[in-house]
């Protein structure tokens, strides 16, 4: 049993965290400098523990590790003081030692001493022949000694310990696997695991109610039953404020780790505070080590914890076509805020309305289209959704509010007196001087309000009401006819609708396309239809595809309809000619 001062050696040196990790670069090149210091083929870092010499660092050795006993090293880390040895076949202590017995004749040594006075071990040199050291040399095998320490507490003290938890960090994990990597002659089959304990969501609820002491201590009951599960020779990382990520054993199988380490975090959960691991998820991802990129391996892991949450799994297995996805979803949105500042990627088309009594063109709907110079044409339907969660809806909104009044303002000079509607989301309702921008917009062009319709979901609306109803009542007070899309999908409460100032309801295509087929269906529209107008609003038709569909609608008493029979989106040019044509084009019924 050691004593207490070896104790307290020993001690320091596993706080350290370097016993049993990848060799390093930064320790590499310092041991690299004192073989080429004094012109020996070996040299090494070496580390004493309990009952042994273990090399963080070596040159001119295979194995990483040599017994303690009669070791060189440990009589350096134990005194705290150099050692020169001529020839280890003259020492009395050092004859008979291992080294000695493999051909070893020359031994340097400088300590590797903390702050606090305890030896790690040796800066050390070794030749297979007797020689002579000068004090000039011993002087530089101290300064190199000083080096490693300095990069031991660089990698401790200096990013590279979360100071909360007390385990290696982000960087420290990235440098790790790099590492590893060097000392692999081909790339090895592993598996990366990233633990979560909260959402963002949860985090700032645990916070805002219980303070962050509470989260700090969650943070250090995970950390320290990681450390325990990792054991000797394995290491947890601290990556994120709430997040471990690890590597499982050489050769395990992902789905069956999956199924252990699910029941493992149950556990931590069970054994902590429910109400903050909740949340936990992990991800597992599968990786080439000295293949993939260390930043690649913890994304990965990364996006399979998210996916984890997503549906509801405590562990998921990275799965390239999720990735994939959210890669473009990133994609897209990083394109289309580059779009913004360039006019020619991004336009209006304009898909027609018509009143079915009279077969006149009444309106027309502006669309957003998007040809990206690398990506092509992007599906409105790929990336209005995302923009409409981000801060660019407003700016994607005053984009098309300007294009939509600029061309209002031409067909109104060419005596075209069409309605255009523009669609917009929750996150221009929530904006407190929207009402003020698109009056502002209107005066710009010396428009009338009522040139204008503004059409929005009922999602939308119920996403944050209160401001919603404030909004719309503004918007309405200009004298703008406002739209209710793609009712029936949403919450269509009719209670509610009925205090919103809209004039003009769409039904949503879903209900639309089918019904000639659809003897249910049509009853449902026939209902819809009866009842909206019995309530006072304009009834559109949305997604119009057959004449069949068309004679159908003008029985039930549909006010107006657009779809692809009615005609396509297109460009302004085109509808000019499209209203040219419209009778023809429509075949309205007698």
């Amino acid at each position: 049993m050691p004593g207490t001062t070896e104790a307290a050696r020993l001690d320091a040196l596993r706080q350290l965290d370097l016993l049993d990790t990848p060799s390093s670069e930064a320790f590499d090149r310092i041991t690299r400098m004192a073989a080429q210091l004094f012109r020996l083929p070996i040299a090494a870092v070496s580390l004493t523990d309990l009952d042994r010499q273990w090399f963080k660092s070596r040159i001119g050795v295979e194995h990483w590790s040599i017994p303690r006993e009669r070791a060189p090293c440990a009589e350096v880390a134990e005194t705290s003081a150099p050692l020169l040895i001529k020839d280890l076949q003259g020492d009395p202590c050092y004859r008979d030692s291992l080294l000695a017995r493999s051909g070893i004749r020359f031994y340097a040594g400088a300590p590797l001493v903390t702050r606090e006075g305890h030896g790690l071990g040796a800066m050390c040199v070794l030749g297979t022949e007797p020689r002579e050291t000068s004090a000039a040399e011993m002087q530089a095998l101290g300064d190199l000694a000083a080096m490693v320490m300095a990069q031991i507490e660089l990698q401790h003290a200096f990013g590279r310990i979360d100071p909360l938890s007390g385990l290696p960090n982000r960087l420290q994990f990235i440098e790790d696997l790099g590492d590893m990597a060097r000392d692999r002659p081909e790339p090895e089959p592993r598996l990366a695991v990233l633990v979560d304990l909260a959402s963002p969501e949860q985090i700032n609820q645990a916070v805002r109610v219980l303070g962050s002491d509470f989260l700090d201590a969650r943070v250090r009951d995970v950390a320290g039953r990681l450390r325990q599960a990792m054991g000797s020779g394995r290491k947890a990382y601290h990556v994120a404020a709430t997040q471990f990520a690890f590597l499982a054993r050489p050769g395990t199988e992902a789905r069956g780790y999956a199924a252990r380490l699910a029941e493992a975090l149950e556990g931590i959960r069970d054994g902590s505070d429910g109400r903050f691991l909740i949340g936990v998820s992990a991800g597992i991802a599968p990786f080439l080590l000295g293949e993939t990129e260390p930043q690649d391996v913890l994304r990965t892991a990364h996006s399979a914890a998210q996916d984890a949450r997503l549906v509801g799994q405590v562990v998921n297995i990275y799965c390239s076509t999720e990735d994939a996805a959210h890669r473009r979803r990133f994609t897209l949105l990083a394109a289309f805020a580059e779009a913004l500042e360039q006019p020619e990627q991004l336009r209006l088309v304009f898909q027609p309305r018509v009143e079915l009594s009279s077969g006149r063109g009444v309106g027309a709907e502006a669309l957003l289209r998007w040809r990206h110079p690398v990506l092509g044409e992007v599906s409105p339907g790929e990336f209005m959704p995302l923009v409409e969660q981000t801060s660019m809806a407003r700016a994607a909104t005053a984009r098309v509010l300007e294009q939509a009044m600029a061309q209002l303002a031409a067909w109104r000079r060419a005596g075209i007196g069409l309605r255009l509607s523009v669609n917009i989301s929750a996150t221009n309702l929530a904006e407190l001087d929207f009402a003020e921008r698109v009056s502002q917009g209107l005066l710009q062009h010396g428009l009338e309000a009522d040139a204008l319709e503004l059409e929005l979901t009922e999602s939308a609306v119920m996403a944050d009401a209160g401001q919603a109803l404030t909004a719309l009542e503004a918007l309405a007070g200009l004298g703008i006819s406002l739209a209710i899309d793609d009712f029936g999908t949403g919450y269509s409460s009719l209670a509610y609708l009925q205090r919103l100032p809209a004039k003009v309801v769409k039904i949503d295509r879903s209900f639309i396309q089918d019904m000639a087929e659809d003897a249910r269906r049509r009853s449902l529209v026939a209902a819809m239809i009866g009842m909206l107008r019995g309530l006072g609003y304009r009834v559109v038709a949305e997604g119009v595809e057959s004449a069949a569909v068309l004679d159908l609608l003008a029985g039930l008493g549909c006010e107006e309809a657009q779809g692809f029979f009615i005609g396509r989106p297109m460009s302004a040019e085109a509808l000019d000619e499209w209203l040219r044509a419209v009778p023809e084009r429509v075949a309205l019924p007698a």
